[in-house]
């Protein structure tokens, strides 16, 4: 097979390859929760391919909301909106934007295959790099205002503000712009204040971002630059990691590692704990490994490359670190297999029923190499005093119709102003928003 050989089509490799990988034996279900079931390791030459090619939402479908709950489009007619952040007057600000040139990455015949896979389920778009504002002023629900907010960003991701400076993560650094309450437009092209780790692999390249209570220091999380460090460990400094950023200095310090791929930030409302949602490894079967949701120690090793939920060995790396396996701690709880549990936010409103108060929704962009398909949801996960306690619950299905396309890919979440559940919606173009079924989405602010 040559990738030269242009009388290949792209469909007919994807075919090829889809023929390929395995099929799962547990339902999914079984990888979720504090103790999840680990099978064991199913080693494949080529990867399971099982795509949802990306459509769209066909005029007024929508996704399909939990018993209590309705869902409506907050703003449509988007660019690959994958992330969104909340500012303290109401206004929402989303991140259009997709994938920087990663020349590196993908050479080899089956990362070749990966970008057309990718691109099929929707992720090949080129990267609108910029910010919109979104402002609901008279609080129905429904955005009358849209505007360019910041553009010329690199394919920025996580954004934070602290005072009167509102941090955006682009790929490759960490960017501050002034910013007071109602703007609607930043024209500065700001100052940047730490680099992040990019260059031509760039792997995983979305930067998440987000604020300590005292505004001190930003915490980043940095996507690993393979899938188990195939590309080398020197490939990896400061990666599959959250790191600490001094937003005075721009100093910046390893927070914890061995997080191959974590997206989602939140602080937990009743522990003031930091979590995050990590995506796992591929290529050891449809049943392995479940990503998922955990607090974040300072100084914690969490297992990539060299394990997997807690002390787990992956035998593909080599040469191997019993030294690091020891110190390797298990995450809080499982979210699933190939579920690309990305958006990650603690329910600290009161619009939302009493008992999602203090519990994390998660965005879960859904599986491309796992049949049957995992993910393309949004879930619930309940706690108490603290920590996870009990079964995830969906809030958001819908998202993959009975042929298996995809009428959107839920990434990011957030909680807006009147106590809502927002969620970006990368593939559909659309940002939902989420109320109780028994009040009306225009209920003040």
């Amino acid at each position: 097979m040559r990738i030269a050989n242009k009388s290949l089509s792209c469909a007919a490799i994807v075919l090829v390859f889809a023929g390929c990988g395995d099929q799962t034996t547990l339902p999914i279900k079984a990888g979720m929760g504090p103790s999840p079931t680990l099978p064991p390791p199913h080693h494949t030459l080529i990867p399971t391919i099982n795509i949802a090619p990306a459509k769209g939402w066909p005029a007024g479908a929508k996704p399909v909301a939990a018993e209590g709950l309705t869902v409506s489009a907050y703003a449509s007619g988007l660019d690959h909106p994958r992330w969104v952040y909340v500012l303290p007057n109401g206004d929402v600000l989303v991140a259009e934007t997709n994938a920087p040139p990663k020349p590196e990455d993908g050479k080899s015949i089956k990362g070749w295959v990966m970008k057309k896979v990718m691109k099929r389920a929707g992720a090949g778009t080129p990267s609108a790099n910029r910010i919109t504002l979104l402002r609901d002023a008279d609080g129905d629900g429904v955005v009358e205002t849209k505007t360019v907010f910041l553009e010329g960003l690199h394919s920025p991701f996580g954004m934070a503000l602290v005072g009167d400076s509102l941090y955006v993560a682009n790929s490759d650094a960490v960017m501050r712009f002034a910013y007071k309450a109602g703007d609607t437009r930043i024209v500065d092209p700001g100052r940047k204040i730490a680099d992040l780790p990019a260059g031509p692999i760039n792997h995983h390249w979305t930067k998440n971002i987000i604020a300590s209570r005292d505004g001190k220091h930003l915490y980043a999380t940095v996507g690993s630059n393979s899938n188990v460090a195939e590309n080398g460990m020197d490939k990896e400094e400061n990666r599959a990691a959250i790191l600490e950023i001094d937003t005075v200095s721009g100093n910046t310090r390893l927070f914890a590692s061995g997080l191959r791929n974590p997206n989602g930030m939140s602080w937990q409302p009743q522990s003031g704990v930091l979590w995050t949602v990590v995506n796992e490894r591929d290529e050891i079967g449809g049943d392995l490994v479940p990503d998922y949701l955990t607090s974040v120690r300072d100084g914690a090793f969490y297992g990539w490359p060299y394990t997997y939920y807690g002390q787990h060995v992956d035998e593909r790396v080599k040469p191997p670190r019993p030294d690091l396996v020891a110190k390797a701690i298990p995450p809080d709880y499982a979210l699933g297999p190939h579920t690309a549990s990305l958006g990650l936010v603690f329910y600290d409103g009161k619009l939302l029923p009493a008992r999602y108060a203090n519990g994390a929704f998660v965005g879960q962009h859904g599986s491309w190499n796992r049949k049957p398909s995992s993910g393309y949801k949004v879930i619930f996960v309940p706690f108490t005093n603290g920590r996870p306690n009990g079964d995830a619950e969906d809030i958001l299905t819908g998202f993959l119709t009975s042929d298996g396309d995809a009428y959107g890919r839920p990434v990011g979440v957030a909680v807006d102003k009147a106590g809502a559940l927002l969620v970006a919606d990368d593939v559909g173009n659309v940002i939902w928003r989420v109320t109780p079924l028994t009040k009306q989405a225009s209920l003040q602010r």
